[in-house]
């Protein structure tokens, strides 16, 4: 196949095609293409073809190049090639999912009758087709396009004014596992609400998406962002939208809604009717989530932290990956959830504490229960899939594995000893149908096939009916042989043969001379019904070899037809199951979470943190998940543990601040991370890293960290800095944990000491919150003569012979050298580079001078002894080297020791 080169500039586009003269000229099938095109804008169409989906014009090229494939033309239109090219319809999801991944959206357009039908409305008439589905980033189902880690949101924002203030809400939904939740939020909080949540698509009203008070937010999220009607954001018709959906009267048994959220709610639950067209996914019903019950993480700390990526888009060095140790899709995504969404309710903490000290203290249990959620499958996703038509087997199959692990896993947990949250997972658990996995079990093969429509998945007995049609399509051969042992001992005829072809189908074939007891008789003629005469054969049929045929030929359809009939019934019987299911999915991802939190404690060696309503912040021995294991992994030295106290003198006042000096690559950064870490991991429940933990609750978590610039909005790296500097300084509270590193090294030495020294008193006087503050300002130590809940710590080194040895300790006092010359030799900057940078920082130490550079610009020379020296080096040694390394100074008497030092002057040149 030749490679069609077409641009953008040369295809029709929507626009054209839609016009009264394109239609006028278009064959009918490129007819039906254009009308069905023009009805869903903004999607590729894949057009159903046989085993091909094909696509035209302007998509064929998009298409093309995005996948790689060959571009071809079929036929022109109104004078011009039609580009063309296609996927077959047996790989589509692979082609979908780097489609997806790419930001595009596929409208899904399948043949919605028999290609028989449409032949009997005339030989030109076309097949009629429909789009049944449109593809989406957030409303995908299919196994292939989804990471069984990670949750799959489609999230709605809706904005109501009046008021005060106008009212901002989010409703986010995962159809793959039917969640469905929402929250209020503000302007400010907006991008860090989005980014917990991460969805893969964000629908806002087209009026919205122009706003310019939101756009900064939406080009942070890219083309995450996808604008839509307003008409699908009205408030006014949005609450009998959402009780048509989950069929109710009224939303008053949900829960209290604001107008915001339910407009939010009512455009997601649009979206997923818009999108799936005719089938409904199994939503549960909305849940309201309190934007106080969670910890406000900025968006800038959330990507400082690595939470579940690290800042290369990684998810390996995360302190996600660091942590997950669970054994189900559902337990891992149900884990990051938790890490993203840290709790502010010590009672809803203690309750997950509570479950993993529990677990902790049986390792058996631990282990079986890890045995037995190692076989369950993804309940909520095959669940979903078989409520969307979209489901297989193998969905089911998943569904009757699920039920037998969950009975596993009930028996194995003691209702009496169970802590408040095992306790309710359990009872999840117990209110399963009794008898549906058994029933489905019974129905369903050891080996499942992908598709429904390859049919045997049942297994032999099931059926009787389906049995027998079996036993005619597999075993025919035996069953004509059957037949003719037995017309050959009816008749006497020993050369008898039933044989095949495409015209008559199944006969008896007899020689001439034989045909006599076939053809002598009423009787015999009666039975054996004539057919054909050959020259030297006679062929006959007979009403059982007849029937036999038509049964045989239907033998496939009809086995065929009776599985798919139970496959229906059986997923009739697991939808009206769907919510005890949902139920008891949710409970073996809890419990999973707890057992894996459990695992880890016990592993890395964690302690339970006290989490409480104080301000408190001790911790003591504390280290950094992620370094710590990565250290071990490498068998290198072990993580330096450190101790942390923000605590207030008492535990309702404020929290200290800790100026933290030293050197560069003393661990000044991976001690800020680390509390940080520690204090996320507790208040998502987890047990933390550390010797013993007191942590009072924490409302709102800033870092300032690291250095990056943001050139698409014109921002420099020192802007970025003091932006994220103006955030913590502007919305932290004295119940906040601040983390902050290096503040105001991007600009002039004397501009950042400002910067630096006024941020710290604001912290101190105005925020009033807990605050580890990092920097190589080391003047800004005199604060803590004036700021009485500011002290000095410094990381610890030791010189020796001329080098640093890093400790990696953290102790009370000041830094007074930064080291950062020893360690630009560590990094390998040329000798001679490091041996000025020496000389110019003696010189600037030393200077008396108001302008000490002025005077290096003088000895600017001194550059160029260290570059001879260099060469000189590079050159090898030099004969009076090679001489002073043959002495042996041991062996030398005064008198020889005296000429050698003579010869040796001599070799200088001296006199």
């Amino acid at each position: 196949m030749t490679l069609y080169q077409a641009t953008q500039s040369d295809v029709l586009n929507v626009a054209e095609l839609t016009s009264e003269e394109s239609r006028a000229t278009a064959t009918p099938m490129m007819e039906q293409f254009i009308e069905i095109k023009a009805a869903n804008p903004g999607s590729l169409l894949f057009y159903r073809m046989g085993d091909f989906y094909e696509l035209f014009f302007e998509d064929a090229v998009d298409a093309s190049r995005a996948l790689g494939i060959t571009l071809t033309k079929r036929g022109q239109h109104l004078g011009q090639d039609i580009p063309m090219c296609g996927v077959p319809v047996h790989a589509a999801d692979d082609y979908l999912q780097k489609l997806i991944s790419l930001g595009f959206r596929v409208a899904v357009c399948e043949q919605i009758e028999d290609p028989a039908e449409a032949k009997k409305r005339g030989s030109k008439s076309v097949v009629k087709r429909d789009v049944v589905r449109l593809v989406t980033p957030g409303t995908i189902t299919e196994d292939k396009l989804l990471s069984p880690f990670e949750s799959n949101y489609l999230m709605a924002l809706a904005r109501i004014r009046g008021g005060s203030a106008p009212q901002l809400a989010l409703a986010w939904i995962d159809i793959s596992t039917g969640i469905f939740r929402l929250a209020e939020t503000t302007e400010t909080r907006l991008l860090a609400d989005i980014l917990r949540i991460e969805p893969r698509e964000l629908i806002v009203p087209d009026t919205l998406f122009h706003d310019e008070e939101l756009k900064p937010a939406f080009d942070v999220l890219g083309r995450v962002v996808v604008p839509q009607p307003g008409v699908l954001f009205d408030s006014a018709s949005a609450e009998g939208r959402i009780a048509r959906y989950f069929g109710v009267g009224t939303l008053d048994g949900f829960g209290a809604f604001s107008r915001a959220e339910i407009a939010a709610a009512a455009a997601a639950v649009a979206y997923v009717e818009k999108t799936q067209i005719s089938e409904r996914p199994p939503l549960g019903l909305p849940e309201r989530q309190n934007a106080a019950s969670t910890l406000f993480i900025d968006p800038a700390t959330r990507a400082n932290l690595e939470l579940v990526k690290t800042l290369s888009g990684d998810r390996n060095g995360s302190l996600l990956k660091a942590i997950d140790r669970t054994v189900t899709g559902g337990g891992a995504r149900l884990l990051a959830e938790r890490l993203m969404s840290p709790l502010t309710d010590p009672d809803a903490i203690a309750d997950r504490q509570d479950s993993i000290a529990h677990l902790l203290a049986d390792g058996l249990l631990v282990d079986r229960l890890r045995d037995a959620l190692k076989r369950v499958p993804d309940m909520p996703r095959a669940l979903s899939r078989l409520a969307l038509d979209r489901g297989g087997p193998r969905d089911l199959g998943a569904i009757v594995a699920g039920l037998a692990a969950s009975a596993e896993v009930g028996r194995l947990l003691d209702p009496a000893r169970l802590p408040t949250e095992l306790s309710e997972a359990l009872a999840d658990l117990a209110a399963l149908p009794a008898d549906l996995g058994s029933s489905l079990a019974a129905m369903l093969a050891d080996e499942l096939p992908l598709l429904k429509r390859d049919g045997g998945f049942l297994r032999d007995g099931a059926i009787p009916e389906l049995d027998e049609l079996r036993a005619l399509r597999d075993q025919s051969r035996r069953v004509i042989a059957g037949l003719q042992l037995q017309y050959a001992e009816e008749t006497g005829i020993k050369s008898l043969k039933i044989k095949h072809n495409n015209v008559l189908g199944y006969f008896i074939e007899v020689t001439s001379g034989n045909a006599g007891p076939m053809t002598e008789g009423d009787e015999a003629k009666a039975r054996f019904i004539h057919r054909q005469t050959m020259a030297n054969a006679m062929r006959f049929t007979t009403t059982e070899l007849a029937d036999l045929e038509s049964r045989l030929a239907n033998a496939a359809g009809q086995a065929l037809s009776l599985e798919l009939a139970a496959f229906d019934q059986m997923v009739s019987q697991v939808v009206a199951a769907a919510e005890p299911i949902k139920a008891a999915a949710r409970a073996l991802a809890v419990i999973d979470v707890a057992s894996g939190l459990a695992a880890l404690a016990e592993e890395q060696g964690y302690c339970r943190p006290l989490v409480d309503d104080s301000r408190m912040f001790a911790i003591t021995a504390g280290r950094h998940p992620v370094v710590e294991q990565a250290l071990r992994r490498q068998a290198a030295s072990p993580f330096i543990a450190n101790d942390c106290d923000l605590s207030p003198s008492d535990t309702k006042g404020p929290g200290a601040i800790w100026l933290l000096t030293g050197p560069n690559m003393g661990g000044k950064s991976t001690f800020l991370r680390q509390n940080a870490l520690i204090a996320i991991l507790a208040q998502m429940g987890s047990f933390v890293p550390a010797g013993a933990a007191h942590i009072g609750i924490v409302d709102r978590l800033f870092s300032r960290v690291g250095a990056s610039d943001d050139l698409a909005r014109g921002r420099s790296t020192f802007m970025v800095e003091m932006v994220e500097t103006a955030a913590i300084l502007n919305q932290a509270t004295d119940r906040s944990l601040v983390i902050l590193d290096e503040i105001g090294r991007g600009t002039a030495t004397f501009d950042g000491l400002s910067i630096a020294w006024a941020a710290v008193e604001h912290l101190h006087e105005a925020n009033r919150c807990r605050s580890l503050f990092a920097t190589h300002f080391h003047e800004l130590t005199a604060l803590s003569e004036k700021l009485a809940r500011m002290s000095n710590v410094t990381m610890r080194v030791k010189e020796w012979d001329g080098d640093v040895i890093f400790l990696h300790e953290v102790g009370p006092g000041s830094a007074d050298r930064s080291y950062g010359i020893q360690v630009a030799r560590l990094a390998g900057l040329p000798a001679a580079v490091v041996a000025r940078a020496r000389e110019v920082l003696t010189r600037l130490e030393d200077s008396d001078r108001k302008n000490p550079a002025a005077q290096l610009i003088d000895d600017l020379p001194l550059f160029q002894v260290a570059v001879r020296r260099e060469e000189i080096q590079k050159s090898g040694p030099s004969k009076v080297e090679e001489a002073l390394r043959s002495l042996d100074l041991d062996d030398l008497t005064p008198r020889q020791a005296l000429d050698a030092l003579y010869d040796l002057k001599k070799q200088l040149g001296k006199p």
